[in-house]
């Protein structure tokens, strides 16, 4: 059996965390979805803009939507959508057979925003609107001012990705966030159509102390912040406020472990997936990641629900000088800001693009 297999019968969704229309046109995300058992995507600005600025896939749409007077972000949000509305098709079997648990795909509001509550939510529900599919999430950064709005886009009827947590606090209030806005729907008696996972990153963790403790402790930060992560959320899980959503008819929100390509050339290039396996939980990991997970990958042992012993690790960290719930904090504006600098990226490539598509005309 497959590793890849073998994690979807543990109980873990295996995604994709990427898209480009190349995957989509030549049969190859079909493939992933029939042999490698993926079962949802993710995207980001950095996805998109690698895709849009190395395939020459998308000139002919561009040229079109340029023909019709659009630029910029409205070109780009075009684009995106026409790519992951295919992709939510694709996947739309999985949603109903698991009842909306499984067969997701994301889509991410501007960086740009992500500290603009009002404007987050009032993107999150056009571009909900736009997609016009029940398993097409919209991505929310969980920052401070991001959380408002996920609770106001959840009422509304909008699915969310919370992107961008670190930490378990982090994780906590973006759980909240999700908790408030289920409850007032039931307040309101609204339909239970709506979910959400909430997405912790973990590679960027040991990258951000790499050489900075000793060699005995290096790449073991991210597996113990999510043994952290991982034990608040099954006693989560487990607590009466949220078993009262899942008697009302509504899916927990699920965790999701994303950033879970190996970025040290010395470890293995599967360690962010075998050390994560759980159930009731996603990892959507990169395209390498995943081939090389069905290529030479094992599955031992399933994360321990009281986080075994990632306390003691953390504390072996703090010995060492790593101030966690600072490096939290950090690493959550290094995220946002790498974003954003994608994503300024994305529009001069759409922009450069459009000009020389618009000589050859």
């Amino acid at each position: 059996m497959k590793a890849t297999q073998a994690l979807h019968e543990l109980g873990q969704s295996l995604w994709l965390d990427n898209i480009t229309r190349d995957l989509l046109d030549t049969g190859t995300l079909k493939r992933y979805i029939d042999d490698l058992s993926v079962t949802g995507l993710t995207s980001n600005p950095t996805i998109f803009d690698h895709a849009i600025k190395n395939s020459p896939t998308y000139d002919p749409a561009i040229q079109r939507k340029m023909r019709d007077g659009k630029s910029g972000e409205a070109l780009f949000f075009e684009l995106a959508l026409e790519d992951l509305t295919r992709a939510a098709d694709m996947f739309r079997g999985i949603h109903d057979g698991t009842k909306g648990v499984d067969g997701w795909v994301s889509l991410e509001v501007s960086p740009l925003l992500a500290y603009d509550t009002a404007t987050t939510l009032a993107e999150a529900r056009e571009l909900h609107a736009r997609a016009a599919r029940p398993n097409l999430f919209i991505k929310i950064p969980g920052t401070k001012e991001g959380l408002p709005a996920i609770e106001e886009a959840i009422l509304a009827g909008v699915s969310v990705n919370v992107t961008l947590l670190f930490s378990r606090e982090q994780y906590l209030a973006a759980a909240e966030a999700y908790l408030r806005g289920i409850e007032r729907r039931i307040a309101a008696g609204l339909d239970t159509g709506v979910g959400s996972v909430a997405s912790v990153f973990i590679s960027r963790w040991d990258v951000a102390v790499m050489g900075k403790t000793p060699e005995a402790l290096r790449d073991k930060l991210g597996i113990a912040i999510a043994g952290r992560i991982y034990k608040a959320y099954c006693d989560l899980l487990a607590s009466p406020r949220w078993q009262a959503i899942v008697k009302a008819g509504y899916n927990p929100q699920r965790l999701l472990w994303a950033s879970t390509g190996t970025k040290d050339p010395k470890a293995s290039d599967v360690l962010y997936i075998t050390g994560l396996a759980a159930p009731n939980t996603v990892n959507t990991m990169p395209e390498g990641t995943l081939k090389a997970l069905a290529d030479h990958g094992q599955v031992g042992g399933v994360m321990p629900r009281d986080g075994g012993d990632c306390e003691q690790v953390l504390a072996e960290f703090g010995k060492a000088g790593i101030d966690i719930d600072a490096l939290a904090a950090q690493l959550q504006t290094e995220g946002a800001k790498a974003f954003t600098d994608s994503w300024n990226d994305l529009m001069k490539v759409i922009e450069s693009k459009s000009m020389v598509l618009a000589k050859g005309a």
